[in-house]
């Protein structure tokens, strides 16, 4: 099967609700890169089971995070939009590639190495999904033959894995996988948290002041931004450089990504502003930032049955794309029916 443009896939979990480091680090991207690219856009429903402490409805989790994707620009006529499990193929191929993985390499995965510190300090204990998963999302990348995956800079180290699988593949059976390389911005990547701008923003954090939802009530998001950290810089300065000033950086990242300009024009407007007439700045773009995706949001989260109708396109469209792939891995390891 052949394109005619490069082929990108990109994913987010339907764990909960989606954050602005969400939306910023990739999905904002999204409906500029169905002009450039074949885009596959999936809402990862395996990867959420990873995380089992809170039970979440994951049905409803992906039909609101479908949403989201159609909210910010995803157009179903452009791009493939699909449900994990709904493409059995991901799942076949993920345990083919635990057979080319390597148990250190796994153990190297600073995420991992961040979970496990987590746990350790409490009662929980790792599932082995968690230090699993990021084979599966090897799988998800290389079933589809892609070429690029727009991820957060803390990210970056799950492509390479994912090269280094495949290229270990390669060696032995021939080209069958294409290398994918990983697209970063130079801003917005990873959106930091409020209160303690050396950590990224997450939804799992506990304190909820750190975290921007998209669908947070707009007075919710302006007491956030009142109260995220800045410094003690007298007379105030407003510049950017993450290890000098993280938490005004942090801001900067998130009104040049809601605005579309760039950083150095937003210092330029900003010049002599204090950190207060800043934050009202941030809090008033913000507002009519979120005000308008919640309603494209919502007008799309009412119709069930249209999002049905994409989720069951999209699994077809998937499984079609998947299933060259997954043919000529069977026939290169002799997976082959007699039947």
């Amino acid at each position: 099967m052949i394109f005619s443009k490069p082929i990108l896939f990109s994913a987010v979990q339907p764990s909960g609700n989606l954050t602005l480091g969400n939306y910023i680090g990739t999905m904002r991207h999204w409906s500029k890169m169905q002009n450039n690219y074949e885009c596959l856009y999936c809402i990862a429903d395996l990867h959420a089971l990873t995380i089992q402490e809170n039970k979440i409805d994951l049905k409803k989790s992906v039909l609101d995070t479908l949403s989201f994707y159609l909210a910010c620009g995803v157009d179903p006529n452009k791009s493939i939009i699909f449900i994990q499990s709904h493409v059995y193929q991901h799942s076949q191929l993920n345990w083919i590639l635990n057979c080319f993985s390597q148990f250190s390499e796994l153990l190297r995965m600073t995420q991992f190495k961040i979970k496990r510190k987590i746990e350790s300090d409490c009662t929980k204990k790792i599932n082995a999904a968690l230090f699993n998963y990021p084979i599966l999302m090897a799988a998800d990348i290389l079933l589809y033959q892609t070429n690029f995956v727009p991820v957060g800079r803390d990210q970056k180290q799950h492509v390479e894995l994912t090269r280094n699988i495949a290229h270990r593949f390669n060696s032995l059976y021939g080209n069958i996988f294409t290398l994918p390389k990983p697209l970063i911005t130079q801003y917005g990547s990873k959106i930091m948290s409020l209160l303690e701008p050396h950590k990224k923003m997450s939804k799992s954090d506990v304190n909820k002041n750190n975290v921007i939802f998209l669908l947070d009530d707009i007075s919710s998001v302006a007491l956030k931004i009142q109260h995220a950290l800045t410094d003690s810089e007298m007379p105030s300065k407003i510049y950017y450089d993450i290890s000098k000033k993280p938490g005004i950086s942090n801001l900067l990242e998130i009104l040049s990504a809601i605005t579309n300009k760039d950083i150095n024009i937003l210092l330029k407007e900003l010049e002599g502003i204090m950190y207060a007439e800043f934050k009202k700045i941030v809090v008033d773009c913000l507002s009519k930032f979120l005000s308008k995706l919640q309603k494209s949001y919502n007008d799309y989260r009412h119709d069930e049955s249209y999002l049905k109708k994409i989720a069951y396109e999209g699994a077809i469209k998937s499984q079609l794309r998947s299933q060259k792939t997954l043919k000529d891995i069977h026939d290169k390891l002799g997976l082959i029916p007699f039947f």
